[in-house]
């Protein structure tokens, strides 16, 4: 059984032409694949975010070649524990710079040796510690081992 609508002309057939498209298609954007991207996006930004807070483990590279040098300076060591030595003596980082003026005087520039194991926060409070000592930086790195050919 089938009914027709009238549409205001008094028969029960839809007319033609450019008036019927007022019952025709609706053109609406489909916004279901948009939302799907948006929420890929956001949990690719929630996984990363979480590796970038929490830090990636780094292993420092070792060089090739160490240059020879005779140079006799004060070592300033970070542990891993984030222990700070000067030549094998513990020392506050707040008195670095007067210790190492005091102990080694004339002295315009020191060894930095980190653990390549130690957090880099204390290197770098150092290395700033340091410079407002007006010290120079010479980095201690180990050699690599070269096979044997």
């Amino acid at each position: 059984m089938a009914f027709a609508i009238p549409n205001g002309n008094g028969s029960g057939t839809r007319p033609r032409g450019r008036r019927s498209a007022s019952i025709g298609t609706l053109s609406e954007m489909n916004v279901v694949p948009l939302v799907d991207v948006v929420l890929v996006l956001l949990i690719i930004f929630m996984v990363t975010a979480q590796a970038m807070q929490s830090g990636l483990d780094i292993q420092v590279p070792e060089v090739k070649q160490v240059k020879e040098t005779v140079e006799d300076l004060p070592i300033v060591q970070v542990s891993r524990g984030s222990n700070l030595y000067l030549n094998d003596k513990p020392i506050n980082i707040n008195a670095l710079g007067a210790q190492i003026a005091q102990r080694f005087p004339n002295q315009k520039n020191v060894y930095l040796e980190v653990d390549k194991r130690a957090q880099w926060d204390l290197p770098v409070q150092v290395m700033a510690a340091l410079k407002d000592s007006h010290l120079g930086i010479q980095v201690v790195v180990k050699e690599m081992e070269l096979p044997n050919k």
